[in-house]
């Protein structure tokens, strides 16, 4: 491969809702619903046909997952016990979808950073976990309000999506298909999440961030080198969402729980801690790395159990905020967006020639590595 086909990121970019809940107002939201339905049905429970509802606490959530806050596009119906879901008004086909919106402004912020404008753009490859719709795909929407020539399309890897999307933007430059390629990655993860389970309704987050992947030979001088990417999956049942355009073929099921973010939270972190962290220590043993000379690691922001195991693993030693930054606090799992949230706000401080990894998993199983080094 040669200096005019190694692909670097040149810059980064990421909008954030104004919109903030913490666990406090979430908590007396869910058990202000849990005190009404277990009212509402105390009868049924009282006859032993029905289970009562388990309130929740804000120790609780931050022991399970160590958030604190997440970002949402739509703070009050979220917290009003009688919806408990997003709600704005429906955009006409004349209208930039909200997907799209969100992902322009992160996309526009990556550009601005690199200098970059619509015409030097070759690509946009929108990936994120939960599309808006089925087609014409967000990426070309976002493409054409950008006002890029050339293509675009939308990938979905869960939450692996933007680290699958490097490595093909990544592989545009390798061949020579490609000088500067978008991957957009925005998450509107509160549509999918059912703010009324107890065991999840804590996790997800919303937010968008673009990564601006680019051939050296245009790349500025403040840029990353990729050094390597790896992906891999292995199909698990263990994270699960089951809504799309076949449930009206069983219409007396639309409307369960499965139609939204469903996951038996134990096994994916029994399964995905060893497979992650194999996969990182094999990825730098073919780079000829030492994973514990690692400046930073990226990880995926979905829970800080997970994080501190992998970082053990990989840096042979437990991690400090330094070596293994966290967002996940105030940000909460925001699926694919959560490695690039951490590395666009915890990388300008490394010295030229730091070396780290950026890292995603989640559904599928999948997974995705994205070693880079500072210019």
């Amino acid at each position: 491969m040669t200096d005019q086909h190694q692909p670097v990121i040149s810059a980064t970019g990421l909008f954030t809702p104004e919109e903030s809940i913490s666990n406090e107002e979430l908590v007396a939201s869910f058990n202000e619903f849990v005190e009404r339905h277990n009212a509402r049905f105390a009868d049924e429970i009282a006859a032993g046909e029905a289970e009562a509802l388990a309130p929740s606490s804000v120790e609780f959530i931050e022991k399970a997952s160590g958030i604190k806050a997440r970002h949402v596009m739509a703070k009050e119906p979220i917290l009003d016990p009688d919806i408990m879901s997003p709600r704005w008004e429906q955009r006409g086909n004349d209208e930039m979808s909200l997907m799209a919106e969100i992902g322009v402004a992160a996309a526009r912020q990556a550009m601005d950073a690199a200098g970059r404008k619509a015409e030097d753009i070759d690509a946009v490859l929108c990936a994120a976990s939960n599309m808006e719709r089925a087609y014409p795909a967000m990426a070309i929407e976002i493409q054409q309000a950008l006002g890029i020539d050339g293509f675009a399309f939308d990938m979905n890897v869960a939450c692996s999506s933007a680290t699958f999307g490097i490595q093909t933007a990544a592989d545009y430059i390798r061949a020579g298909n490609a000088k500067s390629v978008l991957v957009v990655s925005p998450e509107i993860t509160s549509g999918h999440l059912n703010w009324r389970d107890r065991d999840s309704h804590f996790i997800f987050g919303d937010v968008a961030t673009a990564v601006l992947v680019e051939d050296l030979s245009i790349a500025p001088d403040d840029h990353w080198k990729i050094l390597g990417t790896r992906l891999k999956t292995l199909y698990s049942n263990n994270i699960r969402n089951n809504f799309g355009f076949l449930n009206r073929a069983h219409p007396e099921t639309a409307g369960e729980p499965d139609k939204l973010f469903v996951q038996e939270g134990r096994k994916v972190f029994k399964e995905v801690v060893p497979m992650v962290a194999t996969m990182i220590l094999e990825e730098a043993e073919r780079l000829s790395l030492d994973p514990q000379q690692l400046r930073r690691l990226w990880l995926h922001q979905a829970n800080a159990g997970m994080n501190r195991l992998i970082a053990q693993r990989v840096l042979g030693h437990e991690a400090n905020d330094d070596e293994s930054p966290t967002v996940l606090d105030t940000y909460g799992n925001t699926s694919s967006a959560g490695s690039i949230i951490a590395f666009h706000k915890h990388s300008e401080d490394l010295a030229g020639g730091d070396t780290g990894l950026i890292c995603s998993f989640g559904a599928g199983y999948s997974a995705g590595t994205v070693f880079v080094r500072k210019a």
